[in-house]
């Protein structure tokens, strides 16, 4: 099994302001040893993809599925029954790219998880900031992520510090040449939210496949 390289069982990770960071999305996300997580991107047609997230056995975790036109719009992440776990959000009427992250298939304020803002885009690199719900002034971002979904190659940060708590790897592998299916895998760190570092690459994706 392929497993990209990251730090094992690192603690509770800390915000830049010294404070514990808990379950972003939630507990169930959580585990105490590090997950690799596989994600598989189908295209159906050209305006058809869609995504299926898998643990390293194999098991269906999560699923992305949307029609690209609506993807510009918004990315749902469910689990294998179909309940919307969360709903990413592109803002409109920003100076600058910013996504919003809300429960289930809501889009009110008060399911509000966390933005994201771009802040930096060079050749398909890009630097992403994310800040959760209630950390409403955006002087110092909670976490960040600097890579390239088109290089299937993205690190994700523990504020402005350089504690990794997930990468992203391209895998490839003859099926996935022969048949059109895209991996690559995640690699989350213990007591890391995995569903919001597949919902941070989500994101990735959509703003380096528009630009």
């Amino acid at each position: 099994m392929y497993h990209p390289d990251i730090i094992p069982n690192l603690p509770l990770p800390f915000s830049s302001t010294g404070a514990a960071v808990y379950p972003v999305i939630g507990p169930e996300f959580c585990a105490p040893y590090t997950v690799y997580i596989t994600l598989v991107r189908h295209v159906v047609s050209l305006s058809d993809t869609y995504f299926d997230v898998t643990d390293d056995n194999g098991n269906l975790v999560f699923n992305v599925k949307s029609n690209v036109v609506s993807l510009h719009d918004r990315i749902v992440i469910k689990d294998p029954p179909e309940n919307a776990i969360i709903t990413l959000r592109r803002k409109t009427m920003t100076l600058r790219d910013r996504w919003q992250c809300f429960r289930g298939d809501s889009m009110k304020e008060k399911d509000l998880i966390f933005n994201v803002r771009r802040t930096f885009f060079v050749q398909h690199v890009a630097k992403l900031d994310m800040f959760l719900a209630n950390n409403s002034a955006e002087r110092v971002c909670d976490y960040k992520v600097k890579g390239s979904f088109l290089e299937r190659s993205a690190t994700i940060y523990v504020g402005e510090t350089d504690i990794i708590v997930a990468t992203m790897k391209k895998h490839h592998t003859a099926g996935s040449i022969l048949i059109g299916k895209d991996h690559f895998t995640i690699s989350v760190s213990s007591n890391f939210d995995y569903c919001f570092a597949v919902a941070i690459i989500m994101i990735l994706y959509e703003l380096n496949r528009d630009d």
